[in-house]
């Protein structure tokens, strides 16, 4: 077969994709029917008006992400805003004060209520108003648009249909969907950016059908129509099936031509592309869904609390009601001064009953002040602002992306503090997601000699453990210096990791034979023996042929490769590597989209391939094939796929080098590498005619059966394969993440890693950053091949319980304290594991281990892992990965942590929290999950003992007073309590507050398992700030009572009415609750200062202002302060008297803990008072020692075992020996 080389004159692009097939007459097919649901759109190209109007009008292109509307706002608002319990019980409680059953004026229910819901509504306001500029900013960018005769000008993105040819330039963004038609380069081929869709910075590539590409001009649209029928709008970002009607011919249409909403041209001076779906029909709306509602424990816990004070509530309310009910009935009668023959059902003695029901309405607005009103805003306010200390925190910044650690949601922030168990992806979250082609297999022989950093880790290690156990290594000097040597050879093996040797293989040194050695063979192969026509110069051609086709994958690596090779080969005997490098820097110098012109490696002469079809990678497929005719007009697939999915499709006489292969696939494994198979087949003129007619009529066909055509289609071809080799690369480690992990497992969390990789990989990527180690006994749970092959699937499922039972039976049995087990599962064990008759137990077992590798999940078993651990231990669970693969399990766990690495965004859009690294995880936890937890957790106990200590002084003075419902304060003292005299010194303790510093957090990880086990908001501590609020509220009114009651209060002798006593009360309460605050806080500034002592004050003012105010509106409070309590020592007194006695418990309490049963913080806060840190260095490295949780894993744990190691070897040492003695026989 004979083809003429690509005109030179042609301006090519110097990178391309594949085409899935070179569309002719020939393979032209029929329409075929999609009349069905999901694939039903029409767009006619260069015809907007058509689809002006019904039945083809589809959805415009202007775009909304607000919530609310001019018209909407205020009903959704509203109904945002009352969903919640407590504000639907305050608008009860405003409407009824209304009425004349209310214990006090309207104003004092409603504007508490309507502060608190309008500053709410005012925050929604506030975001949404900004989410509506940034629409419009999008919406009123300008585009390119055919208008007709061949005529381009501008519109606005808003105004653009379906069916609008668009002219888009360099460096602008699609404004929708489009299919590209055409581009500045002659064979169709742009650049694409998708950072805004998957925030992956590489550029994609993109290409155009070859029928198109005449339409390089704006005149040539000027006739243009065709026809496009296509799916339904969806959210898949790398799915798309339609077909392109155009001239007669019908071709069909791949994500490879579609052009993405919100993506950007890069590197393309223009394209041309057709409107194929607008406004929120485009992908990237189609993705803008909303995360998975997530509360967080305490929150949870906060709603059982505020039943139980709605309990008490309505207790203290029927009691109030009873007893008002009793006093009506029997002594009402006796007052004559409520006229009791001349009353309403209020307070009838007749009907004693109703009375009381009406009462009841009436307490339940005067005790509502249990619930505390303004607890929802002020946690909000605090979440958003610890969600921006989080954000801001230039310790959680990186440097190499300048991404910074970002709060996608305030509502979990206290649950950093609380995770008992994380979930882990590895390849970019635990691994750098950075590819080194290290080494490779060919034809049975192993080629490469780099050093992976899992091998120069165990390296390393077996060096200093060698070097440890010197006193028994001291006979063997040799030993030791050859593990010293190796240790630096194997650092140095960078700058020799390709080089050519002159092997001498006889007496005459003439005679010798080239070895490739480090991309180098571990046998010898004589080029004599490469020049034959062999099977070794076969599988040289088709392995380094294939890597060429799929170059978009392996381009960084052979990249490097060839840099290597230009740089270390200076002889011209290297041909091998020559053409290696020939291979890889200049076979894309000519393209098209059918041809590809490459050099043989032996020929040196140009071969031209014709590219026939191409069978796209897929998770669920594991495997990725292209189809090639050569010059010759043989064909050929060629496929790479994962070992266990090539190994299964090899054909007999395809195993030649399976052995070989498989024992160099786990040597990689081992080594922590990342392996590829590759296989080739020769095809058939005929055999491939007939199937591409049933590919071609699958691909063509549009309806939900396709991708199960496909597939199948796809699978009948890549059988009977023939194996040529496999590739490894390296993913190394991320920065830190060792240490991260042991400060983790310090802090006394568990880690799981659930990866796609082989059991070898991640094994050996354990065991690099410590979730495994020597001496650790490994569980792996796996299908037993036998059992499988020979019984069914109940047998199998047996086999697997009896292992999870064996091994459950094994822990419990050990005896020995520090002994450590891991378990290793695979997904087809797993799939078994997570039945529902199996999955508890495999739960129980894994939670017995110190660690827990998962290897070969789906990302539905990972979610399905996350979802067991959640619900099966009842504890925070924290799921972390970078990948879409991730983003199931990131939803399913109680808090989704999202890396922004190099695999996209989709992580990060589905997570509560991202950073840029995994090593940012522990100051995540350990700093500010620590600070958030104790922060929400001491705010909210407080807020409670606040509102029963001022609720249920209303109680006592009503029971006091004849349970009349009359209020002791005035009006506008209630409504200034939660709103202004007690808000802002809580917010502060809620965002300010800290027991210790973040780098005693980082030095005394032990610290974080404060949260885990609830120490600041069980139940216990609850009912104690309950208890202390209950306390309060007794000594505030009965002291003030008995005080006041019978003695003079003013120097002219009268006694106190009851606003000043009411007042007096009051005073107590915000100064006791203020002093109360000031000791709860461990840490102050200037702030705290200011809100605490400043609401004091602020409390005084505002007596002083409303006492000068008319008695019209001050009614019995006017000139209270100056004329009444100022001037009466007794108002003094009893002030001081009563906030002393209010906070002296709890002084004395934490007094008492703090000398005889102190928690860690307290003990670390002595000692950095005492400044112990700097002059007692001794004492505070003991105190760090003992201040981190035992733990397994890690390299705390390694260097523990390496002490307990030591330590038995001296106990041998020193040990008694015992000594025969020989006796004399008598």
């Amino acid at each position: 077969m004979t083809r003429g080389r690509i005109r030179a004159k042609l301006r090519q692009s110097h990178l391309y994709t594949f085409t899935c097939f070179r569309q002719g007459t020939a393979d032209a097919e029929v329409p075929h029917s999609f009349d069905g649901p999901g694939f039903s759109r029409i767009v006619y190209c260069n015809q907007p008006q058509v689809h002006s109007k019904k039945p083809l009008y589809y959805t415009s292109n202007n775009i909304s992400t607000t919530k609310y509307n001019i018209i909407t706002f205020l009903p959704k608002a509203i109904f945002e805003q009352f969903r919640r319990v407590a504000n639907l019980y305050f608008l009860l409680a405003a409407i009824l004060s209304l009425t004349p059953v209310a214990p006090f004026s309207a104003v004092s229910m409603i504007a508490p209520l309507a502060f608190v819901v309008g500053l709410s509504m005012a925050k929604e306001a506030l975001e949404d108003w900004r989410r509506f500029i940034q629409d419009m900013k999008v919406n009123t960018r300008k585009a390119s648009i055919h208008k007709g005769n061949g005529v381009f000008g501008f519109k606005p993105w808003q105004r653009i249909r379906v069916g609008d040819v668009v002219k888009v330039e360099k460096d602008q963004f699609f404004p929708a969907d489009l299919l590209l038609l055409s581009s500045s380069y002659d064979d169709g081929i742009c650049y694409v950016e998708t950072m805004n869709l998957d925030g992956e910075t590489n550029l994609k590539v993109k290409r155009s059908l070859e029928v198109t590409l005449p339409l390089d001009d704006d005149g040539t649209f000027n006739d243009f129509r065709a026809t496009i029928k296509c799916e339904d709008p969806n959210p898949s970002l790398y799915t798309f099936v339609g077909n392109f009607e155009y001239e007669r011919q019908v071709y069909p249409l791949d994500p490879s031509q579609i052009l993405l909403r919100d993506s950007k041209l890069r590197n393309t001076a223009f394209v041309y592309g057709v409107v194929i779906f607008t406004g929120h029909d485009s992908k990237v709306m189609q993705n803008a869904t909303k995360s998975p509602s997530k509360r967080s424990r305490i929150e949870r816990k906060m709603d059982q609390i505020i039943y139980i004070l709605f309990t008490l509530l309505v207790v203290i309310s029927l009691i109030s009601s009873i007893g008002f009910a009793v006093k009506t009935k029997y002594q009402m009668p006796d007052w004559w001064y409520l006229q009791p023959n001349n009353t309403t059902n209020l307070y009838n003695p007749k009907k004693p009953a109703l009375s009381g029901i009406f009462h009841l309405v009436t307490a339940l607005i005067l005790y509502g002040y249990l619930i505390p009103i303004s607890l929802y805003v002020s946690i909000e306010v605090v979440k958003v602002l610890q969600a921006t200390f989080i954000n801001q925190d230039i310790h959680m910044y990186d440097e190499e992306t300048g991404n910074t650690a970002q709060a996608r949601t305030s509502n979990l922030n206290e649950e950093l503090g609380q995770v008992d168990t994380i979930l882990s992806d590895k390849t970019g979250t635990l691994t750098c997601n950075q590819m080194d082609f290290l080494k490779c297999s060919i034809a049975g022989s192993a080629y490469g000699s780099g050093s992976s950093e899992v091998e120069l880790a165990a390296a390393k290690q077996m060096a200093i453990d060698l070097e440890e156990q010197g006193n028994e290594l001291s006979n063997f000097p040799m030993h030791k210096n050859s593990t010293g040597d190796s240790w630096n050879n194997a650092s140095g093996l960078g700058a020799t990791e390709i080089e050519l040797e002159t092997v001498v293989t006889s007496k005459d040194e003439k005679e010798h034979k080239h070895v490739i050695k480090g991309l180098a063979s571990r046998t010898s192969v004589s080029w004599e023996e490469i020049g034959q026509k062999s099977p070794m110069q076969m599988s040289l051609n088709y392995f380094f042929g294939y890597l060429q086709f799929v170059i978009l994958q392996f381009l960084s690596e052979m990249k490097r490769l060839g840099a290597l090779i230009m740089k270390q080969s200076h002889q011209m005997k290297e041909v091998f590597l020559l053409q290696l490098e020939n291979l890889v820097l200049s076979f894309v110098k000519e393209r098209t989209q059918v041809y590809m012109f490459v050099k043989d490696m032996f020929l040196l002469d140009n071969q031209e391939y014709q590219i026939l079809n191409l069978l796209e990678f897929t998770s669920k497929r594991k495997r990725m094939s292209v189809i090639v005719r050569d010059e010759d007009g043989q064909i050929f697939l060629l496929c790479k796929g994962a070992d266990s999915i090539i190994f299964d499709r090899l054909a007999k006489n395809g195993r030649m080098y399976e052995e070989a292969t498989t024992r160099h696939l786990n040597e990689y494994g081992e080594s922590g590498l990342r392996t590829l198979a590759l296989a080739y087949k020769k095809l058939e003129e005929s055999e491939y005619s007939a199937w591409n007619s049933e590919f071609m009529k699958a691909k063509t066909s549009i309806g939900p059966d396709r991708d199960a055509m496909l597939e199948r289609v796809s699978d009948a071809m890549e059988r009977e394969l023939i194996l040529v080799g496999a590739t490894a690369v390296e993913d190394k480690l991320q920065k830190g993440v060792p240490q991260c992990i042991d400060k983790l497992a310090q802090a006394g969390l568990k880690l799981w890693v659930l990866t796609g990789d082989k059991m070898e990989t991640a094994i050996n990527i354990g065991f690099a950053c410590s979730l495994l180690r020597q001496g650790m006994k490994q569980i792996c749970i796996a299908v037993n091949p036998d059992v499988q092959t020979q019984d069914g699937k109940e047998a199998v499922k047996e086999n697997i319980l009896m292992q999870i039972t064996n091994a459950s039976q094994m822990i419990k049995l050990e005896k020995d304290p520090h002994a450590a087990f891991a378990l290793i599962i695979d997904g087809k064990t797993l799939e078994h594991a997570l039945a529902d008759d199996m999955k508890h137990q495999f739960l129980g077992l894994a939670v017995d281990c110190a660690s827990v590798i998962c290897c070969r999940v789906s990302p539905k078993q990972k979610a399905l892992v996350t979802r067991l651990v959640k619900e099966g231990t009842g504890k925070t669970t924290l799921a972390i990965g970078d990948g879409a693969n991730d983003v199931g399990m990131i939803q399913e766990a109680d808090i989704g942590v999202g890396i922004s690495g190099v695999e996209g965004m989709q992580a990060v859009m589905a997570s509560d929290f991202s950073i840029a690294q995994f090593r940012f995880l522990e100051r995540l936890l350990v700093v500010h999950g620590h600070w958030c937890y104790k922060r929400i957790a001491q705010m909210i106990c407080y807020f409670f003992y606040k509102n029963i200590a001022f609720g249920l002084t209303l109680f006592y003075f009503e029971a006091f007073t004849g349970f009349s419902g009359q209020s002791v304060y005035d009006d506008w003292y209630m409504l200034l309590f939660n709103v202004i005299l007690t808000s802002l010194p809580v917010i502060s303790l809620g965002v300010f507050e800290q027991d210790v510093s973040s780098e005693v957090c980082l030095q005394f990880p032990a610290l974080y398992q404060q949260g885990p086990r609830n120490l600041f908001f069980d139940w216990y501590r609850i009912f104690g700030w309950m208890g202390n609020g209950l306390y309060t509220s007794l000594i505030i009114f009965f002291l003030n009572i008995i005080i006041f009651y019978d003695q003079a209060f003013r120097s002219a002798g009268q006694t106190a009415d009851m606003s000043a006593v009411g007042t007096t009360m009051f005073t107590c309460i915000i100064c006791a609750v203020n002093c109360q605050i000031a000791l709860t806080m461990s840490h102050f500034t200037w702030i705290q200062h200011l809100f605490v002592w400043g609401s004091i004050t602020t409390w005084y003012i505002f007596l002083l202002l409303y006492g000068m105010t008319s008695p019209l509106f001050s009614g019995t409070a006017y000139q209270i302060l100056v004329e009444a309590l100022a001037p009466a020592p007794m108002y003094w007194c009893a002030t001081l008297l009563v906030i002393v006695t209010c906070n002296l418990p709890y002084l004395v309490h934490i007094s008492f803990q703090r000398s005889f049963n102190p928690m860690d913080h307290h003990i670390i806060q002595e000692i950095k008072y005492y400044r112990k840190d700097v002059e007692d260095q001794y004492m505070w490295t003991r105190e760090r020692s003992k201040a981190r949780q035992e733990t397994k894993i890690g390299f705390s744990a390694r260097v523990d075992a390496k002490i307990r190691q030591l330590r038995g070897k001296l106990q041998k040492k020193h040990s008694p020996t015992a000594t025969n003695v020989q006796t004399p026989l008598s």
